[in-house]
């Protein structure tokens, strides 16, 4: 499902990307080594990596890796509004990091906007299930369809290879979609409960 405000979330995306761009351009060009301030598994000054590690790569060909994925995945997500997105991508940037601090390695220092964008592919996949909406349901066949193999990165095998954050990024993404699909079900509700109460004694309709 194309986002209401397709510009807006096009802008967006391409502003987020843009950023990962900088921030590596900066890694490279000055002597900041910033991956170093990526998760550290189970060490307290490693936590701080939550915050960070999405928006630092491990080189060029990391980011580039992870582009196409963040990008397209970033502005289908917005399909409910850069709010609502801004919310979903919490979700996952917050779980996804937790769960690579928690079950990654010792020490192992991990990176890469690659855990939001298996958290982005999930929500779109199983919010039509919370939501029962046909039109995500068929938007979800589709990138099924086209992406269903980056699935298997939430499995251990590529040495070097974050499966951890695959993973707690796909699960934060099905966090949020049940987060957004149990909202619009009590704003549902709401406007339901509003519309079919009575009129207060003494009002005039028109």
């Amino acid at each position: 499902m194309i986002p209401p405000k397709p510009v807006a979330s096009a802008v967006v995306a391409f502003g987020f990307v843009l950023v990962l761009y900088l921030v590596e351009l900066v890694d490279v060009v000055l002597p900041l080594n910033l991956d170093y301030y990526g998760i550290v598994a189970r060490s307290l000054d490693g936590l701080d990596g939550v915050v960070w590690a999405p928006l630092l790569h491990a080189g060029w060909p990391h980011l580039l890796a992870n582009t196409v994925p963040v990008a397209v995945f970033a502005f289908l997500a917005m399909a409910g509004g850069v709010g609502q997105w801004v919310w979903v991508t919490a979700t996952i940037w917050v779980l996804g990091g937790l769960g690579v601090w928690l079950t990654a390695p010792s020490l192992a220092v991990t990176v890469g906007a690659s855990g939001l964008a298996f958290g982005w592919l999930a929500f779109l996949l199983v919010r039509g299930v919370f939501t029962r909406s046909l039109a995500q349901l068929s938007v979800a066949v589709v990138l099924l369809a086209l992406w269903g193999g980056m699935l298997w990165g939430v499995f251990p095998g590529t040495p070097g290879i974050s499966w951890q954050g695959h993973l707690f990024g796909a699960l934060g993404g099905v966090v949020a979609a049940w987060l957004v699909a149990r909202a619009d079900r009590a704003r549902a509700s709401s406007a339901s409960s509003a519309s079919t109460a009575p009129p207060p004694p003494g009002t005039l309709g028109t």
